[in-house]
């Protein structure tokens, strides 16, 4: 066996494998996780569960999207009063209102 990231665990090996292109997969000790790899997805863009069975069926099924599809910090309105600083970050200085 390889001993690339995942391999010590054959199941998601397995998932990582068959889902390449569709899903990115990871897992903690008591969560099973997807990301979907297009962003634009109709379907829910993430996919949690703690029963492998589960996560699977809703991997192959996903349920519709809830929600906007875009960040509300991408908006022109966000633009406008917000500075990025970094990959997510975003700073304001105006001082809160009292």
């Amino acid at each position: 066996m390889n001993e690339e990231k995942g391999v010590q665990d054959p199941m998601l090996w397995l998932l990582r494998r068959h889902y390449a292109g569709t899903w990115t997969i990871r897992r903690t000790a008591h969560l099973w996780i997807a990301v979907a790899t297009n962003p634009d997805t109709d379907r829910a863009p993430t996919v949690m569960h703690d029963d492998v069975e589960k996560f699977v069926r809703e991997l192959e099924n996903p349920p519709p999207r809830v929600g906007r599809r875009i960040s509300l910090l991408s908006t022109s309105w966000s633009a406008e009063r917000l500075d990025q600083i970094g990959d997510g970050a975003y700073r304001d200085d105006t001082p809160p209102i009292t």
